[in-house]
């Protein structure tokens, strides 16, 4: 008897430890899980625009993936307020979607930076994007795209089209961005045509028609017969066709705007990088990331205007886009000077990413120069 008690005691012993075992297991898979996500209740999404959702541009190309948004993703709400300076407007705005329900913030704007560092500290339960920036924190991701290659490539048209040799540029802000852009420009440009310059006058706007149409004017009586942007309206496309001249576009396809003058020019599809953040807030996966997508995938050179662009011109150019995304060309590949001809990147050396996000130097080719920020 004995013997059959301590037997009995032994697997009551044995299933105990099992059951603590299942119970252990269990709730350690559990901890490994996503935090559970509420899919009966529709993901709220505010968008703070910096410009005109009818910009042409910039924000026309945000907004055109928020409607997107809309019609391919019914578990998904969007608000969105257009034409929101940096500041105390912003943090208004922000503010409000929140109270509205807003659970996931999208900010447009190199100037929302600072202000959405705070606002993400204030609000740790809202996932906050940062378009352009470079500061996150475990609620605040950034995101963007590598522009710079299609500019190059749209550097590379102009190269190839302007017959004085003198090649304009319309830039907003001297931020790294914009500089990065700037730069790929010429570079493309004078590796088809060694004899191209870029002037490059700053309006120091993101957009302002009046003002852009003025910088472009001021570059066409200088000689300039090819005008590239960094704007986000067709006023520097609409400015060059009224004078027979020629330009490249920036944010979405001008073509339409300018249509006897726009070669071509880089554009965004914001709207596959939106669905896949959203898609990961949805499952309980998002985490901060510094996202910088790479051609084609978010940005891409836009169609050539096959009036205006030859196609040996056009096969050209779609040779070095399908090296630089199968990583066979690296713009930003030295050696590279600036316009005092000191070399910044070494001959055979890539420019590090970190340096490229900071960039606050011109290249040799350019004619102009930094306006103080």
């Amino acid at each position: 008897m004995a013997n059959v008690k301590g037997l009995n005691l032994k697997l009551v012993a044995v299933v105990v430890v099992l059951a603590l075992a299942i119970v252990v297991t269990v709730m350690v898979r559990q901890a490994q899980q996503p935090d559970p996500v509420d899919v009966t209740t529709p993901l709220k999404v505010g968008f703070v625009f910096v410009g005109s959702i009818g910009d042409a541009g910039w924000t026309f190309a945000h907004n055109q993936a928020r409607l997107q948004i809309e019609n391919d993703l019914p578990w998904v709400e969007t608000l969105f307020v257009e034409s929101v300076p940096p500041g105390a407007d912003f943090e208004r705005v922000v503010r409000e979607m929140i109270q509205q329900g807003a659970t996931v913030i999208f900010g447009t704007s190199f100037g929302y930076m600072d202000f959405m560092v705070n606002l993400a500290q204030q609000y740790p339960n809202v996932k906050f994007m940062h378009a352009t920036g470079f500061k996150t924190a475990p609620n605040l991701s950034t995101y963007f795209g590598r522009v710079e290659d299609p500019r190059f490539l749209a550097g590379m048209v102009a190269g190839l089209t302007t017959k004085t040799n003198r090649l304009g540029y319309v830039a907003a802000h001297p931020i790294p961005e914009v500089i990065l852009g700037l730069n790929a420009f010429t570079l493309g440009a004078r590796l088809v045509n060694p004899a191209a310059t870029v002037q490059v006058v700053w309006t120091n706007v993101w957009f302002d028609p009046a003002k852009e149409r003025e910088a472009a004017i001021s570059l066409l009586d200088a000689g300039a017969d090819v005008i590239g942007q960094h704007q986000d309206s067709p006023a520097v496309q609409q400015a060059a066709q009224e004078r027979g001249a020629f330009g490249t576009g920036n944010n979405s396809d001008m073509r339409f705007m300018a249509p006897r003058a726009t070669l071509t020019g880089p554009v965004w599809n914001w709207f596959p990088f939106y669905k896949t953040v959203l898609e990961s807030v949805r499952a309980g996966t998002w985490t901060s990331t510094q996202h910088r997508w790479a051609m084609p995938d978010i940005v891409d050179l836009g169609p050539f205007n096959d009036a205006l662009v030859p196609k040996p011109v056009q096969e050209r150019v779609l040779a070095k886009r399908q090296e630089i995304i199968d990583d066979k060309f690296f713009v930003f590949t030295g050696p590279l000077k600036d316009q005092a001809g000191t070399v910044r990147v070494p001959a055979g050396t890539r420019m590090p990413v970190a340096d490229m996000l900071s960039i606050n130097w011109l290249v040799e080719g350019v004619i102009g120069t930094l306006p103080a920020r």
